[in-house]
């Protein structure tokens, strides 16, 4: 057992106006339960875009009185088991972040410590050899597809540009989800594929996609930040991922995939104040049925979208909500065309 206060220095945040709306709709068993100490460690800023989502939840369920929330931000790989450990020497009760580049080493600290519940974005299934580490990621096929059909629908000359991160499953299958949503509307459609190596890169996301401009396509997919940029620059059109930034893009994001971690976070959470946390796999939470993923307003392109392809939208959100309609989750990598 470890067992000391839960001293870990805080950063102050801001708490975004998402936080707190989400704050307000947490289930009210949920709110009357005494707060549990909370830690994120992330490998990357919360301003980058995965991060920033269980971030956003993490303050919210903290503004809820839920949890006691801290975070250590931009930790290498080399440092995660480390800063891990400290979490759960500190007394956190629950641990969530990003092992994708570490999973042996996370749950070599998971297993030193089988009081303490880790809820951990992985690539693996849950596992009974690590009875207190549970997974997930972001599940959100079911909007990046709709987002498709919009793209589809949207683009000129059928020449769609694709800027990823790495080509592991949780990339991968946003990506082909967003491909079949396209060949719905553009049946002809050409994608321009590739993957930068890095997950927080905007200049050279941004340098990939200019060079996917120059060979001719008219609607870029942003699956990282940089590329929205350059579409701005360009003049043409973008689709998100994860978060909207439409504010930012008026002219120029046309859509985008949300995803909202807070019923990932809140399952967790209810499982922790039952005594019932176990290996499983939370990424069915991230899933459009369970409010974990939506596709973000139309906002200044809400006249400018084909209403053919609206309807088809709503006709597909409906059927992917009441079950009647599946989009396939598809971890292949992606070969452009």
């Amino acid at each position: 057992m470890h067992h000391s206060s839960f001293t870990v220095t805080r950063r102050g945040l801001m708490l975004g106006a998402g936080a707190l709306a989400l704050a307000t709709t947490l289930p009210k068993a949920l709110r009357a339960a005494e707060p549990i100490k909370l830690a994120g460690v992330y490998t990357n800023p919360v301003e980058q875009q995965w991060c920033g989502r269980l971030h956003a939840a993490s303050e919210a369920a903290k503004a809820a009185g839920t949890v006691d929330y801290v975070y250590s931000e931009n930790v290498s790989n080399t440092d995660f088991a480390r800063v891990l450990r400290e979490y759960a020497e500190g007394g956190a009760k629950l641990i969530i972040g990003d092992i994708f580049g570490v999973e042996q080493e996370a749950r070599e600290v998971a297993a030193d410590y089988p009081e303490v519940a880790f809820l951990l974005g992985s690539s693996l299934p849950p596992s009974d050899d690590s009875p207190n580490v549970a997974v997930f990621d972001n599940y959100i096929q079911d909007a990046s597809y709709l987002t498709g059909i919009i793209a589809g629908a949207m683009t000129k000359n059928g020449n769609i540009g694709m800027v990823g991160g790495f080509p592991i499953p949780e990339v991968n299958r946003l990506m082909n989800a967003f491909m079949a949503g396209v060949k719905e509307t553009r049946a002809d459609a050409k994608f321009q594929v590739s993957f930068i190596g890095s997950w927080f890169d905007p200049p050279k996301a941004k340098e990939t996609a200019f060079a996917m401009t120059d060979a001719g396509a008219d609607v870029l997919y942003a699956e990282r930040f940089g590329v929205s940029d350059a579409a701005k620059e360009k003049g043409i059109l973008a689709i998100g991922n994860v978060i909207d930034t439409q504010a930012d893009y008026p002219e120029t994001v046309v859509a985008s995939a949300l995803w909202d971690f807070a019923p990932t976070l809140t399952k967790a959470i209810e499982a922790v104040n039952a005594g019932a946390f176990k290996a499983e796999n939370y990424g069915v939470y991230s899933y459009m049925k369970d409010g974990g993923c939506a596709l973000a307003p139309y906002g200044t392109f809400e006249d400018k979208i084909p209403a053919e392809a609206k309807k088809l939208v709503e006709e597909r959100m409906a059927a992917i909500k009441d079950g009647s309609f599946t989009v396939a989750i598809d971890d292949t990598e992606p070969k452009a065309s």
